[in-house]
């Protein structure tokens, strides 16, 4: 007998699916920023979500977490980090549903297009209605560490200065600790504020850190790595963990006593963690093999822990015109208010 795929429909996603959401995604995507805690974190920060699954029968088979923050301006987008869950075998049929709802949500919250951040390498066929993104939300080039082999291996496939920086730091006596103590949170940021002035980056202001690390730390998805040197932290990390990858998501150092390493050994403690804790993958968050690019002077650290380069086809850009017509004429009247005709 012949067996025939039951109707894939497209619902919403009620609280108690969190417990079948996220395996899902785990499994597929690998992106934490399609877990249900991260949707509530966005939540706490002023986002708007909306979760659906799509399902065959009442097996949920994917979906997608859509995120926007209310502007007045009405030139809105709907967000989608980490890209949709799509079944297999079915992608077009499940983006098809997807892109109905995203247009009707787009209706409700004035959005003027849905910005998707695919974790793929290449351009499939059901994104071909999307184009290129002027801006990532998450890097499109990363650094892979495989945690699948032994320590003693990982170590080998090291660039020499890695392997001896790590092993420097411990004989200066550089320690390294992680934990989902709230109290850790200021202790990060610190150091972490100090970085951002430093190297003239943007820095997420502290309450981030706060709604980000309570709400992760509640889902035992994330801790913070500290590394200390005779009493004092000298380098910081939030590390994330999700399916079997763990992500450097936000980190920073402090200049002094640059010469114990104390940024390799914190590394280097949390590949040790994530390895023990099942993960197969070490994702560095963020890279780039282009010396002029702004990421260029901290790839050269990373860089020096071996790993893979990866490029994914980053932000992808679907456009509601009818909503992008709409929105120019309203922005282009507030410069330049339509002047009635004269009477003949």
């Amino acid at each position: 007998m012949t067996n025939v795929a039951a109707q894939l429909t497209l619902r919403p996603l009620a609280a108690t699916q969190q417990a079948d959401w996220d395996p899902l995604v785990q499994r597929t995507t690998g992106c934490f920023m399609q877990s249900w805690a991260w949707a509530d974190f966005k939540e706490l920060e002023g986002y708007q979500t909306c979760r659906y699954g799509l399902f065959e029968g009442d097996r949920l088979v994917g979906g997608g977490l859509f995120h926007i923050y209310p502007h007045s301006h009405g030139a809105n987008l709907l967000l989608v980090p980490g890209g949709f869950v799509l079944p297999a075998g079915r992608e077009s049929e499940g983006m098809e549903l997807l892109l109905q709802q995203a247009k009707l949500l787009a209706q409700d919250w004035g959005a003027i297009a849905l910005r998707l951040e695919s974790p793929l390498p290449e351009k499939p066929d059901y994104l071909q209605g999307f184009v290129r993104a002027p801006v990532d939300l998450l890097p499109s080039e990363t650094l892979l560490i495989d945690l699948s082999p032994s320590l003693d291996q990982i170590l080998a496939t090291m660039k020499p200065k890695g392997r001896y920086n790590i092993r420097l730091s411990q004989r200066h006596g550089v320690t390294s600790e992680f934990t989902r103590d709230p109290q850790a949170i200021p202790r990060f940021y610190d150091v972490f504020w100090e970085t951002v002035e430093r190297q003239q980056f943007f820095g997420e202001p502290y309450g981030f850190f706060i709604n980000l690390c309570q709400t992760l730390f509640a889902a035992n998805l994330a801790e913070i790595g500290l590394a200390t040197w005779r009493g004092q932290i000298l380098a910081v990390m939030i590390l994330v963990y999700w399916g079997d990858r763990a992500t450097y998501l936000y980190g920073g150092r402090s200049p002094d006593h640059a010469h114990v390493m104390a940024s390799y050994n914190l590394h280097w403690t949390a590949m040790q963690r994530a390895k023990a804790r099942g993960c197969k993958c070490y994702d560095f968050y963020g890279f780039s093999r282009d010396p002029n690019h702004a990421y260029a002077r901290f790839s050269r650290f990373k860089a020096q822990f071996g790993g893979t380069p990866i490029t994914t086809i980053g932000a992808q850009d679907y456009f509601f015109y009818d909503r992008l017509a709409d929105t120019l004429i309203r922005v282009l009247s507030r410069i330049h208010p339509l002047k009635s005709a004269p009477n003949p």
